[in-house]
């Protein structure tokens, strides 16, 4: 059943003044804002060398308020899944961004670095994770004829962020110094996630769009399904006793862990490869934020044609391209590390769209927001491999260079999954298994803890 809070209208309201099928495309470009203001996270390194001078943290420490928040980022993700059914869109976002914007404001007055940790990684981590999670699904509602297009493009904000807060962060800091530079975002991101929770929401859980049928667009979803499969024997089937579950997540975290650590590491891996001087990151940071953001609709769209499975193969051969291109770079080849490096941001950005559309072709929109919830722990999990492994390789080698065979490799890991996994889904020996001794004993624990925070930080009752 679902439950999920729906506004209900007569037959002839209108949605933004306009008919509903017309007046939904505004939860897009809404939702694109909201991520535009939360994918400021990516500019980290614009603000990382001004606070590692101002704290005098040590060199190399400064990027662990980035690694918290993604790992708060990830953790905080399922609780937006999970109480978007208690809450309505609205409430879910104004409790994130308010959260945001205490993060930001307390990483303004950040005395040293573990200070910043908490302000920064953990309570801005958690506004973020909260957020994230409410413009995808509204849109995923909206469109169920073009989810894999809508969610990509919306999330495409998230990844065009530093083209558009990067040189307005820089300024602001030449203007105002990093610390006023944090209480002027975090006011302004805060106001403008706000302003726009006023209107986010649900459809009525019977409104579909014209010429729309749902169980024929089910069928043809889901990668090899029958004719004789129904609408719910595949929607309720329980996404974590599927071997497709277990088959996106990991190859979601393959695409995280490479594309977290190239965008944590740019500057060095550069540096160290190519060259690369600080001036150049002036033009290649935005190049590689415009193929991230181009990632999302792009392979939104890919997604919707070519399905899931032979979507992720794409990804992964598109990696082991890239990795193949950096393991034949050296100095001074400056074109060969833009091109390995727009490949890998453009895979990060493909996987925020296809892994949403992913986990919505697979196991349906019923439980949509609690589901990919779930799935995005895979992200937080794999980013924090990734940057642990690449600095692990640095100290014992002395390289970065070593750290893309293991890219190549894991590449191909995910190929062979994706070819024998992501499938209709259906339960399997190992599923039933992981589903009945670790996922199950976990979660009631996990959910009790999560009803505590949620019981003092959230009202009970909600408009």
């Amino acid at each position: 059943m679902d439950k999920i809070k729906y506004f209900d209208f007569p037959k002839d309201e209108t949605l933004f003044g306009l008919k509903p099928e017309v007046g939904r495309w505004f939860f897009i470009p809404f939702g694109l804002i909201v991520l535009l203001c939360l994918g400021t996270v990516y500019s980290w390194s614009i603000f990382s060398t001004h606070f590692e001078t101002a704290l005098q943290a040590k060199p190399g420490t400064i990027l662990l308020p980035f690694m918290v928040l993604g790992v708060m980022f990830t953790l905080a993700m399922p609780i937006s899944g999970l109480y978007i059914y208690r809450f309505s869109p609205r409430i879910m976002t104004i409790t994130g961004g308010i959260i945001l914007g205490i993060g930001y404001f307390l990483s303004s007055i950040a005395p040293n670095l573990p200070f910043l940790i908490i302000s920064y990684g953990v309570i801005a981590g958690i506004g973020v994770g909260i957020v994230y999670g409410v413009p995808l699904a509204v849109a995923a509602r909206w469109f169920p004829e073009r989810k894999g297009f809508a969610v990509g493009m919306t999330v495409v904000g998230f990844g065009l962020s530093p083209l558009v807060t990067a040189p307005i962060a820089i300024n602001l800091i030449k203007a105002f110094g990093v610390r006023n530079t944090f209480v002027i975002l975090g006011v302004v991101f805060t106001g403008i996630i706000l302003a726009i929770a006023q209107v986010l929401k649900m459809p009525p859980k019977r409104w579909l769009p014209d010429g729309y049928n749902p169980e024929a667009s089910i069928k043809n979803d889901i990668q090899g399904s029958s004719q004789s499969n129904s609408n719910n024997s595949v929607a309720n089937l329980p996404m974590v006793q599927t071997q497709s579950f277990y088959g996106l997540w990991i190859c979601y975290g393959v695409g995280t862990f490479v594309g977290l650590t190239a965008i944590a590491t740019t500057a060095q891996v550069g540096q160290e490869i190519v060259g690369l001087q600080p001036e150049q990151l002036g033009f290649a940071i935005p190049l590689f934020a415009t193929f991230n953001g181009i990632g999302r609709p792009l392979f939104g769209w890919l997604n919707d044609r070519l399905k899931p499975k032979l979507t992720t193969i794409v990804i992964n051969v598109l990696i082991l391209i890239a990795s193949a291109i950096v393991l034949n770079t050296s100095q001074g080849q400056l074109i060969n590390f833009l091109v390995a490096y727009s490949i890998f941001w453009l895979c990060l950005g493909a996987w925020l769209a296809v892994a949403p559309a992913a986990t919505l072709s697979f196991f349906g929109l019923n439980n949509y927001p609690s589901n990919y919830g779930l799935m995005f722990t895979s992200f937080g999990l794999g980013g924090l491999l990734g940057i642990f492994t690449i600095a692990a390789i640095k100290g014992i080698t002395g390289s970065y260079l070593p750290f893309f065979y293991v890219t190549a490799a894991i590449a191909c890991i995910a190929i062979v999954i994706a070819t024998f996994l992501l499938n209709r889904p259906h339960k399997t020996a190992i599923a039933d298994f992981l589903f009945k001794y670790l996922i199950s004993p976990i979660t009631p624990v996990l959910l009790s803890f999560v009803e505590f925070w949620l019981g003092s930080a959230i009202p009970k009752k909600s408009n």
